[in-house]
């Protein structure tokens, strides 16, 4: 006899019938502690997972029940949801269809939470007086994460990317389950060793379970001895972890947090472009103005000195004698002028002139002139002198 041979879809169809034939599944009350939660969004449904030490569900409530949730929910609190379970058969999965949910107060993990959360406060552990300030340029990496995963590839990524000469330097850890706050509390240990300029602590989300190791004493201690500069990155925006107070700085993802670690190599070297001709158009105009008062000063100089002032004063004796020449050269022409103009009066009326004219000088005996007739008498001896010598004649004759 052969055996039977069902697909897939006949099996999970098969379940989902045997589900919803079940009486106890179709009313059912289960307690549990919410994680994940999602509130309504644009679809108006609510969804989240109802958990307990040992096992988790699936929880979904229509908008058309939305009536049924008593209060307000939030991650951590203890509910009780009663309505039916379902199978989706495409998926082979199952979930609880609530048509009522009633908190009835926070669960066990989160009460632990709030009192570690209480006791690090009151010890100073979140204080910002102790928050080391991220480096802006950093040429070394650390990062405490799981050895693989999205997390640490979408580090590296990203870092690479920002700045292709970062050194990484990974320090694997556990990230969840037992022995993940140990592990990475060594990790973050091993980092700070190394000397690393910022380091990296987180993973790539989950649940309030998964992320428990980071609520967990033991790694808080070891991120605030650390002497490097830590971000956390645990991976979930709505979830604050006891890692993210303690923390120097708290990013929503590993990616995020290589965004905050890693500066980026362009913007860096456009910046030193951007300072360096901001410094040479600043040394232009202070070069510019350095080489006008040295050309002023040089004036100055120029004006005051020696030499300048023995120029000027040779100059100033230069125009004085010129004037003293001109002035000279004027009088002597003037003077010049004058006794050309005396010389004609004198040569007009000059003896020697007239006496070429045929006239001559008479003198007696004793060389004194003879201008009358008076002054001689018949048989004086007189001279007569002409251009070009004397007579001497006697006096014959005289008439009135």
């Amino acid at each position: 006899m052969g055996k039977s041979i069902y697909s897939v879809s006949q099996l999970n169809g098969y379940i989902k019938n045997m589900v919803q034939s079940d009486f106890l599944l179709s009313h059912i009350s289960v307690r549990g502690e919410v994680s994940n939660y999602k509130g309504a969004g644009a679809s108006g449904h609510i969804y989240f997972t109802l958990k307990d030490e040992g096992a988790e569900v699936s929880v979904a409530m229509w908008k058309s029940k939305r009536s049924g949730l008593k209060g307000n929910i939030k991650n951590g609190d203890s509910v009780i949801v009663t309505g039916n379970v379902d199978v989706y058969a495409v998926r082979g999965t199952y979930q609880i269809i609530a048509s009522v949910i009633e908190p009835v107060g926070m669960g066990e993990l989160f009460l632990k939470y709030e009192k570690l959360k209480a006791e690090l406060l009151e010890r100073g552990m979140f204080d910002d007086m102790y928050k080391k300030p991220i480096p802006e340029h950093i040429t070394t990496l650390g990062v405490v994460t799981a050895a693989t995963g999205a997390a640490i590839r979408d580090v590296i990524q990203i870092s690479r990317r920002r700045n292709p000469y970062i050194k990484i330097i990974l320090s694997p850890a556990l990230v969840q389950g037992e022995g993940a706050a140990d592990s990475i509390a060594k990790a973050i240990a091993r980092l700070d060793e190394a000397g690393c300029d910022v380091m990296i602590v987180g993973r790539g989300g989950g649940s309030i379970e998964d992320l428990w190791a980071f609520n967990e004493e033991q790694v808080a201690e070891a991120i605030f001895r650390a002497r490097t500069p830590i971000i956390s990155a645990v991976g979930h925006e709505t979830d604050t972890t006891i890692a993210d107070y303690v923390a120097d700085r708290r990013a929503p993802t590993p990616s995020a947090a290589a965004e905050l670690a890693v500066f980026s190599y362009e913007e860096f070297e456009d910046e030193i472009k951007r300072d360096g001709q901001r410094l040479m158009d600043t040394m232009d105009r202070i070069l510019g103005y350095t080489r006008m008062r040295l050309s002023a000063d040089g004036e100055k100089l120029k004006k005051y000195s020696p030499e300048m002032r023995i120029a000027t004063v040779k100059s100033e004796i230069k125009n004085i004698r010129l004037r003293m020449d001109n002035s000279m050269n004027e009088a002597l022409s003037a003077n010049k002028r004058h006794l050309a103009i005396l010389a004609e009066k004198i040569d007009g009326r000059s003896p020697a002139k007239k006496l070429a004219g045929g006239y001559a000088y008479v003198r007696d005996e004793k060389g004194r002139g003879i201008t009358s007739a008076d002054q001689v008498a018949v048989g004086d001896a007189i001279t007569l002198n002409v251009s070009d010598g004397r007579i001497f004649a006697d006096v014959t004759k005289i008439e009135r």
